[in-house]
């Protein structure tokens, strides 16, 4: 059967050093209305670091992104698998590193994610068909214009319920909407995540 999963050329996927665009906000710089997403005492996030720049709109986007990528019905492999693929043919950087590192915590393999991130053959590492009509499903959403083919849509409607078709659908789109932002805007991916990628030979 032949794929409709998108090879991509392998790409350094941006390792170098990079300097935000705009500034991030430490927690004495941060608006009052922002400072609830500082509480916990450690370094914000770059999102986060970067959105409290306008609190109002911190206050929707955050919750809006921790519910879409975060804990649901589809377990978080599923999700970082769309989110790491996504995050590859979007070329972004920060988001590649950084949920490398979680999908690593999500029981995704390193083979898995060389694979997904264009490093190797998603049918030479991925056997399962829901796992490969997923990523047909990703590759035909983040990359196509208009309607996905019949093909790929039937594909995606045999391995998926309708629920879990909407919620990844969904978790591409949120995350090719973070994709533009973190890129557009330079966000650096922390020293430890860098380490880690480092050690796991993934960087």
């Amino acid at each position: 059967m032949s794929s409709s999963v998108t090879q991509l050329p392998h790409a350094e996927n941006g390792n170098r050093a990079t300097a935000s665009v705009v500034g991030l906000l430490d927690a004495q710089q941060a608006p009052i209305l922002a400072r609830p997403y500082y509480a916990d005492g450690r370094p914000p996030s770059p999102i986060t670091a970067s959105l409290a720049q306008v609190p109002e709109i911190l206050e929707l986007t955050l919750p809006f992104v921790g519910r879409v990528l975060g804990p649901t019905a589809v377990d978080v492999r599923t999700k970082e698998l769309v989110i790491v693929r996504t995050s590859a043919l979007m070329e972004c950087r920060y988001c590649v590193q950084t949920h490398t590192a979680v999908a690593l915590d999500s029981g995704v393999s390193a083979e898995e994610l060389r694979a997904l991130r264009g490093e190797g053959e998603i049918e030479a590492v991925f056997t399962d068909p829901g796992e490969l009509a997923l990523l047909a499903w990703v590759d035909a959403v983040a990359l196509g214009r208009g309607a996905v083919s019949e093909d790929v849509t039937a594909r995606a409607k045999e391995a998926m319920g309708d629920p879990e078709l909407v919620e990844l659908t969904l978790v591409a789109s949120a995350t090719l909407m973070l994709n533009r932002y973190c890129s557009a805007l330079g966000l650096p991916t922390s020293a430890s995540t860098l380490s880690r990628l480092a050690d796991e030979g993934l960087a």
